[in-house]
């Protein structure tokens, strides 16, 4: 039987463990991949003191056995000692092929400013529960983030520690729960989005029509509350999209404007995230004879000759020929309601009278008020989605709910004093 080793200290050394010359501990092991490696310390157990001058840290004994365990659980802990946060985000973007141009530009941007420069740097294997709590936290009291925004940065980073764990660098994800928590702490709920009740839609669009100042928004404003679209689908829609022999109008790219990798807004085409997004919408009467309307301007004035990724003959333009954006759209929104609400609220104090005022509302606030009607008047649940181009027939299920729910109220309503109960 082969005689144990010793350290100087005559103590026995297990396999794998070493003294060398200078007194410092050695231990060898094979890691995962099957490579040869080693750790060091100048204490071989915890209870031993480092020689003086000599940085004091985990002994050897400790050491072994967190490699042990990481073997066992299959952790690769000399690749993950190597890798920051930003080394595994960048492999995780590299492999996330599926994504479209447009979330690809939007994740990255998102965390260049507010990932990369803080926490991005840390090793993969110091992150703890607290460390993802206390980051989320410092977004929601030093840069103001609301909770749409912080949801953003954990949608980014919770698969990025997924991967982490999956391949073995780390044994759970520090992002587990941490959102539930924040939510539960900051009483956060996001904002419900409301449709305009019909006095208030009345209201905005009748104004708009008498409007000399407003009037040429009412095609726009026209085809949104009557076709439900988004509004990357409706800046984006084409005269060869409309279909006024059929009465059709094909559904089949948005026009995004986002923020590049450059810190720059730019308007890209892109396909519908979804295949339910690619539909064809019927056109009401209201919308084929608002777009015609259009049409007939841009003859007399001229066609836009704006062209984005290829694509050209866009119907809604402003007066240079070019398409909306999205936050041009809201401004004329909160300018119009504005403009309403002052004079609605003279006319009421002239007629001695409530003011019949518009709520603050935006142009995705559009698209819900055409659900809402939508639901109001249509029960097949299946068509609402689909004109809709709803992936999920929760979303639509939850519009039906909150859009029958008035009705059954006011259904109630009409029966009192006609059912005869006392």
């Amino acid at each position: 039987m082969a005689e144990k080793r010793k350290d100087s200290r005559g103590r026995n050394l297990r396999d794998g463990e070493d003294q060398r010359p200078d007194g410092s501990y050695r231990y060898r092991y094979t890691d995962k991949a099957g490579n040869r490696r080693a750790v060091y310390s100048w204490k071989l157990v915890s209870t031993d003191k480092p020689p003086s001058g000599k940085r004091d840290g985990l002994s050897l004994r400790e050491k072994e056995k967190a490699i042990e365990n990481d073997i066992r659980d299959g952790i690769d802990s000399h690749a993950a000692a190597k890798m920051t946060l930003n080394d595994v985000f960048k492999a995780y973007m590299e492999g996330k092929r599926e994504l479209k141009q447009s979330t690809r530009t939007n994740y990255v941007y998102m965390y260049k400013n507010y990932v990369a420069d803080t926490i991005g740097k840390r090793k993969i294997t110091a992150f703890r529960y607290s460390d993802i709590k206390n980051f989320y936290n410092s977004l929601i009291t030093e840069k103001g983030f609301k909770p749409n925004s912080a949801e953003i940065i954990h949608t980014i980073l919770h698969p990025v520690f997924e991967m982490a764990v999956r391949d073995g660098l780390i044994r759970v994800n520090p992002t587990n729960g941490v959102m539930g928590e924040l939510k539960k702490g900051h009483d956060w709920e996001k904002p419900k989005r409301h449709a305009l009740t019909i006095e208030e839609q009345e209201a905005f669009i009748g104004y708009v029509s008498k409007s000399k100042i407003y009037r040429h928004w009412l095609p726009l404003f026209t085809v949104f509350l009557g076709t439900g679209c988004r509004v990357g689908e409706l800046i984006g829609l084409r005269w060869c999209d409309c279909d006024f022999e059929s009465r059709s109008i094909s559904i089949n790219h948005n026009l995004i404007y986002r923020v590049q990798d450059n810190g720059h807004c730019e308007m890209h085409i892109t396909t519908p995230k979804t295949s339910a997004g690619c539909r064809t919408i019927p056109m009401l009467d209201e919308v084929r004879k608002a777009l015609l309307q259009e049409r007939l301007r841009q003859m007399q004035e001229g066609f836009s000759t704006a062209e984005i990724d290829g694509y050209s003959g866009f119907v809604f333009t402003n007066r240079f020929g070019n398409v909306y954006s999205p936050a041009a759209i809201n401004r004329a929104i909160v300018r119009i309601y504005t403009a309403y609400n002052e004079e609605e609220t003279e006319r009421a104090k002239l007629e001695r009278r409530e003011p019949v005022l518009i709520r603050h509302f935006s142009v995705h606030n559009l698209r819900h008020t055409f659900c809402t009607r939508f639901c109001e008047n249509e029960t097949n649940i299946k068509v609402i989605q689909e004109i809709m181009g709803h992936s999920d027939i929760g979303t639509t299920m939850n519009v039906y709910a909150e859009a029958t729910e008035s009705k059954k109220r006011e259904a109630i309503d009409n029966l009192e004093g006609k059912i005869k109960i006392v």
